[in-house]
C-alpha cells in the first residue's frame, strides 16, 4: 500500500531549481526537473513545492515552454483523438505511448545536464502516463501494459493517435476428414497470390484450407481483418486428422468486437465445413498459447495403408526390428525446396501390423515428433535409413495415411 506523498528538498535538489528560474518552463516541466525524486506528487505538484522553496512564484503554462512546447496542456486534445482512434472498436484494457521529436528529448537532457539534475523524468513518459489516467477518467478503461486491447501512440508531430490492436486468440483441437485440404491457405506458387491462367485468377492452389473454415465464423463475429493458424504440426494435405484432433491456436487479426461466444461458434461451423472438418474443446486463449503449441514436440500414431508384394510375415518381422531403433532421415525430396537439407535422427516408438491381403497391408505406428512416415515406409531414394521398404526387401507405396493422435500433454 503506498503511503503518504514524501518529497524532501535538500540543498541540491533546490540548486538545481535555482538554476532552471528564469527559463521558462512551464510547470509540468519545472516539476519533473525532479519527476523522479520522491513519490506519490503530480509534476505540477512538485512544482508548487519547488516554488515555495524557493519562496518564488510558480511558473506559468503555456505554449512557449522551451522543453515540451506546450504538449502537456493540451492533453485535453490528445485524449479526445485518442477515443476518436479507438472508438471502430471493443476494448477494455489499453497502454499509452507517443512518438515525439528526437530533437526535443534531446534538448530536455541537455537541459538536465547544464541544470545538474539526477532526477529528471523523461517527457515521453510522463505524457503517456498522463494520457493514460486522463483516458481512464473519461472512458473508464483499464491503462497499463499489462495485455492491452489496444496501444494507442499519439504522434506528436503529425497531430494523430494511431492504434495497434492486439490480436484476439482462440484454441482447440481440429479432426480433418477431407483429405485435399491444407492447413493453412496455400498461395499459388506461380503468381505468389496475385491471381494467374494457372490457378484461374484466385491466387490459390486449394480453394480452401482447415484455417479458413474454422476461422469463417470468428471473423465474422469479431469482425477481424484477417487470421494467423498455428498448429501443433500439420499433416499431409492427403492425411486425414482423426482422434482427438491436432491443437493449434487461431489468432484474430485486429478485431473490432472481443466478445464472442466461442462454444456456440465453434458448435457450428458452417455448412462449407461439414463433414470436412471438425473441432471440439474450443475456449479463448492468450499469445502465450501460440508458443506452447508451436514449441511442443509430441509423439504421434498414425494408421498407413501400404502397397507392396511381401509376405506378411516379413512385415511382422521387419516392424519388430524397426520398434525403438534410430532412423536417419535427410530432409524429403518434396519438401526440400522449402526446408533445410539436413539429416535428422528419429525413433519408431512402436509399430505393429493391423491387417492385410495380397498386396496390401496396414500398420499402426508411434512415432517421434517430426518423423516423416510416408519416406520412412518408402525409403525416399534411400534418403531415409532403415526404412520399412529397406527392411522387408521390396518397393513399398503408401497408399493412404491417417494420423490418430497427437499425444501432447492434454492426452498423455
Amino acid at each position: 500500500m503506498t503511503g503518504p506523498p514524501t518529497f524532501e528538498l535538500g540543498e541540491e535538489q533546490l540548486a538545481v531549481a535555482r538554476r532552471a528560474r528564469g527559463r521558462g518552463l512551464c510547470p509540468e516541466c519545472f516539476g519533473r526537473l525532479l519527476g523522479r525524486w520522491g513519490h506519490g506528487l503530480s509534476n505540477p505538484e512538485r512544482a508548487e513545492r519547488l516554488a515555495a522553496g524557493l519562496a518564488t512564484a510558480l511558473p506559468e503554462a503555456g505554449d512557449a515552454c522551451p522543453v515540451c512546447g506546450g504538449i502537456f496542456g493540451r492533453l485535453g486534445l490528445w485524449a479526445e483523438r485518442a477515443e476518436r482512434a479507438a472508438a471502430p472498436y471493443e476494448w477494455h484494457r489499453f497502454t499509452c505511448g507517443s512518438r515525439w521529436e528526437p530533437e526535443r528529448l534531446a534538448a530536455e537532457e541537455g537541459l538536465w545536464a547544464e541544470l545538474g539534475s539526477a532526477w529528471g523524468e523523461s517527457a515521453r513518459a510522463a505524457f503517456n502516463r498522463e494520457l493514460g489516467k486522463l483516458l481512464e477518467a473519461r472512458t473508464g478503461g483499464s491503462g497499463g501494459p499489462d495485455r492491452p486491447d489496444l496501444v494507442l501512440l499519439a504522434d506528436l508531430a503529425v497531430g494523430r493517435v494511431e492504434v495497434t490492436v492486439s490480436p484476439l486468440y482462440v484454441r482447440g483441437r481440429y479432426r480433418k476428414l477431407d483429405r485435399t485440404l491444407p492447413q493453412t491457405r496455400w498461395p499459388c506458387r506461380r503468381c505468389q497470390g496475385r491471381g494467374c491462367v494457372h490457378c484461374q485468377g484466385t491466387g490459390r492452389t486449394y480453394p480452401t484450407s482447415v484455417e479458413e473454415l474454422i476461422a469463417a465464423p470468428f471473423v465474422a463475429a469479431s469482425q477481424a481483418e484477417g487470421t494467423r493458424f498455428h498448429g501443433m504440426g500439420r499433416e499431409d494435405i492427403d492425411a486425414r486428422m482423426l482422434g482427438r484432433g491436432r491443437p493449434f491456436v487461431l489468432e484474430l487479426l485486429r478485431p473490432k468486437r472481443r466478445t464472442i461466444d466461442v462454444a456456440a461458434l465453434a458448435a457450428d461451423l458452417g455448412p462449407e465445413a461439414a463433414g470436412r472438418v471438425e473441432v471440439e474443446g474450443m475456449v479463448p486463449a492468450e499469445a502465450a498459447d501460440v508458443l506452447r503449441v508451436k514449441e511442443a514436440s509430441p509423439e504421434k500414431s498414425y494408421r498407413v495403408g501400404v502397397e507392396g508384394k511381401v509376405p506378411l510375415g516379413k512385415v511382422k518381422e521387419a516392424l519388430s526390428v524397426a520398434v525403438g531403433r534410430t532412423i536417419a532421415q535427410r530432409t524429403p525430396a518434396r519438401v526440400a525446396h522449402r526446408r533445410s537439407d539436413r539429416v535428422r535422427a528419429r525413433r519408431i516408438v512402436d509399430a505393429r501390423l493391423v491387417e492385410g491381403a495380397e498386396g496390401r497391408f496396414t500398420v499402426e505406428l508411434r512415432t517421434e515428433a517430426g518423423t516423416y512416415v510416408k519416406e520412412w515406409v518408402e525409403g525416399d531414394g534411400g534418403r531415409t535409413e532403415p526404412s520399412l521398404a529397406s527392411l522387408v526387401g521390396v518397393p513399398l507405396k503408401v497408399g493412404f495415411l491417417d494420423v490418430l493422435e497427437v499425444h501432447d500433454a492434454e492426452v498423455g
